[in-house]
């Protein structure tokens, strides 16, 4: 699939992901998560706007390339990108904006859903690492923690409401209490 396939697709079927080939809707949000992934993705935007570390997307998705043939796409309920590698992104390709983003994100922050099962939680942060995401952030509401999984550590962070979620190299300086994302 070239890059007018995946658009027109993805304006005649709505939202999909493409894994292996096949083609997976992005299923809706009910409002309990879509308002934990607003108020994550107003807090990062608001604090890369003000430190110029980046930017945070909401539901946008990103490609997989190999050439001019798009061999995967992934909609992230959150991603975000550091500053320099939008900056070469928009200097190799001026028309960035009009299109899904074609770079891998260096965070994605997913917000587990009611519909959300354990197997396809584990496969989608597979995907994620083995796309080169380098940070995952996995919000669940029923728990109230946040998971934190990272490029080439084996080793998971699990944080609760008692904790403070932090940017550490990829937004430096961003921090937020996980209670306020409940």
């Amino acid at each position: 699939m070239n890059l007018q396939e995946f658009l027109r697709t993805y304006s005649d079927k709505g939202p999909f992901e493409l894994v292996d080939g096949q083609k997976i809707r992005v299923v809706p949000q009910v409002v309990r998560i879509g308002r934990i992934a607003s108020r994550i993705a107003r807090w990062i935007g608001d604090f890369v706007e003000t430190e110029n570390h980046g930017e945070a997307f909401l539901k946008t998705p990103y490609l997989i390339y190999v050439g001019e043939q798009i061999l995967g796409s992934r909609v992230p309920d959150i991603m975000f990108i550091r500053a320099e590698r939008l900056v070469a992104l928009a200097e190799n390709d001026p028309d960035w904006e009009e299109k899904p983003l074609t770079i891998v994100p260096d965070l994605v922050v997913e917000v587990v859903s009611p519909t959300d099962r354990l197997t396809k939680i584990n496969r989608k942060i597979s995907r994620y690492l083995k796309d080169g995401v380098l940070v995952i952030w996995l919000v669940d509401a029923d728990s109230k923690t946040v998971t934190i999984y990272k490029q080439g550590q084996t080793n998971l962070e699990l944080l609760t409401i008692d904790d403070v979620l932090l940017g550490g190299e990829i937004i430096p300086g961003f921090e937020v209490a996980v209670s306020k994302l409940f």
